[in-house]
C-alpha cells in the first residue's frame, strides 16, 4: 500500500505543482518523499516535473520522471484521443507499483477531480487506485467556496480521503472560514504569490505557513 500524498486542484493552473513543490520542502526532512506526474498533457509547452525539480531543488533520487506524457494543453482524455492512443489505468499506475515501498509519495493529478483520462475513467478513479489521502488547492478569491466545496463533496462521494485544502492567493479570512467551516476541512496554508517563485523563497514561506499544526505527517511517515 502507497503512502503519500494526492495533489488535486479545483480547476487547472490553479497552483497544484507549486504546492507540491512546497509539500516537498516542508516534509523532506521527516520523510524519504518522491514527486511523480502520471499523467501530463501540453508537455510541448509545459513540463511539471521540471518544474518541482527546479522550486523544490529536488535531487535526482526524488522524482519518479516516467508517466503519460501528451502533447496538446486539453484533459488527458482528448490529449490521448488526438495521439491516437487510450489511457489506460493500468498502464498510468506501473511506474509506481515497481517502486520501494518505503517512499512517500507526492503525486499530482492532471487537472480536477472530474476531468476524464478515458472514456469511462476519471481523475478519482487514479485517486482510488493509488489510495492517497488528498489535498486540495483552491484560489483565495472570490469563487473558491463554490469550487472548493463541489471538490470536497466529489471526492466524498466516492470514499476518497480529504488530508486538507491548501488556499492560493492572497488571504481571504472569510472564504477560508466558509470553507473550513461548510466544508468540514482543514485549510493546511494559505500560499502567496510568491515573487520571486524559486526554491529560496517558496521554502521559506513552506517552512512557516504549510500545515503549521502537522496534520500530514500522519500520511508521510
Amino acid at each position: 500500500m502507497l503512502r503519500g500524498l494526492f495533489v488535486t486542484g479545483t480547476d487547472t493552473g490553479i497552483g497544484k505543482t507549486v504546492t507540491c513543490a512546497a509539500l516537498l520542502h516542508r516534509y523532506r526532512s521527516a520523510a524519504c518523499l518522491r514527486y511523480w506526474k502520471p499523467i501530463q498533457t501540453g508537455i510541448e509547452q509545459d513540463d511539471d516535473t521540471a518544474e518541482v525539480r527546479r522550486l523544490a531543488a529536488c535531487r535526482d533520487d526524488e522524482i519518479l520522471a516516467e508517466g503519460i506524457r501528451l502533447r496538446c494543453p486539453v484533459s488527458p482524455h482528448l490529449a490521448a484521443q488526438w495521439s491516437g492512443m487510450t489511457i489506460r489505468l493500468a498502464e498510468v499506475t506501473a511506474p509506481i507499483e515497481a517502486q520501494p515501498r518505503d517512499n512517500r509519495w507526492i503525486v499530482e493529478g492532471a487537472g480536477g477531480v472530474l476531468v476524464p483520462i478515458n472514456d469511462k475513467q476519471f481523475m478519482t478513479d487514479l485517486m482510488r487506485a493509488l489510495g492517497l489521502p488528498v489535498v486540495v488547492v483552491a484560489r483565495s478569491a472570490l469563487g473558491t467556496i463554490n469550487h472548493t466545496l463541489l471538490t470536497v463533496e466529489a471526492l466524498r462521494a466516492r470514499s476518497l480521503q480529504i488530508a486538507g485544502v491548501v488556499m492560493v492567493g492572497e488571504p481571504n479570512r472569510d472564504n477560508r472560514a466558509a470553507i473550513e467551516r461548510y466544508g468540514a476541512v482543514a485549510v493546511l496554508g494559505e500560499m502567496p504569490f510568491c515573487q520571486p517563485l524559486d526554491a529560496g523563497v517558496l521554502a521559506a514561506w513552506a517552512r512557516t505557513g504549510l500545515d503549521p499544526e502537522d496534520r500530514l505527517l500522519e500520511y508521510l511517515q
